[in-house]
């Protein structure tokens, strides 16, 4: 272990870098959920969705940017026939969520009789994501879901339909594993959150 300042440790495991504190511009975060912690989860998401969906081809709606890192890896363990589709849509500034979806783009083909599984990296008050699958529901999917690697409070109490949940938080800002603080922060393995939370 080598220590490169006073607050930032870096640990080389299996070629990879981890830290168990950093600075995003203006905010210090430590570790939170680590890498290996994520990858369990992960498989445990997977197997089930591959039961429920054993007999049906679902169509993945990862939705970008922060999912992109979760998606991947969940997706390599799903082992049904299935369609992905990548879409975006953005209701975040700074550190909080605005709840104003803009449209949502990047698929582009009739999803009509389908069955959606849209792939959240976080939901945070769960308006992005309810509004993303009432605006599904209405182009006639045969059913839409929902796997969220991360849930926080505001979202459970209003009982947004997460059919699959990986980690409950309460409102912990939290960066790394795609999620990002003003851009930064995604390529981390590691989920942190911020120490002033």
């Amino acid at each position: 272990m080598n220590k490169f300042n006073s607050t930032v440790y870096y640990y080389l495991f299996l070629g990879r870098v981890f830290q168990s504190s950093l600075k995003l511009k203006d905010l210090e975060f430590k570790k939170f959920i680590p890498a290996d912690r994520i990858e369990k989860k992960i498989n445990a998401l997977a197997n089930k969705i591959n039961k429920d969906y054993h007999d049906k081809t679902p169509v993945f709606l990862p939705v970008l940017n922060g999912s992109f890192m979760f998606a991947a890896d969940l997706l390599k363990h799903v082992s049904v026939p299935c369609r992905v589709s990548f879409v975006k849509v953005s209701s975040y500034t700074g550190t909080t969520s605005s709840g104003q979806l803009k449209t949502l783009i990047g698929h582009e083909e009739s999803l009509f009789g389908l069955d959606i599984i849209i792939i959240e990296d976080i939901v945070d008050t769960g308006l992005t994501l309810q509004k993303i699958m009432d605006e599904l529901k209405g182009l006639g999917a045969k059913s839409v879901e929902a796997v969220a690697l991360l849930r926080k409070q505001p979202a459970r109490e209003k009982n947004i339909g997460i059919k699959y949940v990986g980690f409950e938080l309460e409102n912990e800002f939290v960066v790394g594993y795609g999620l990002d603080y003003d851009g930064l922060g995604r390529n981390y393995s590691d989920i942190y959150k911020n120490t002033q939370n």
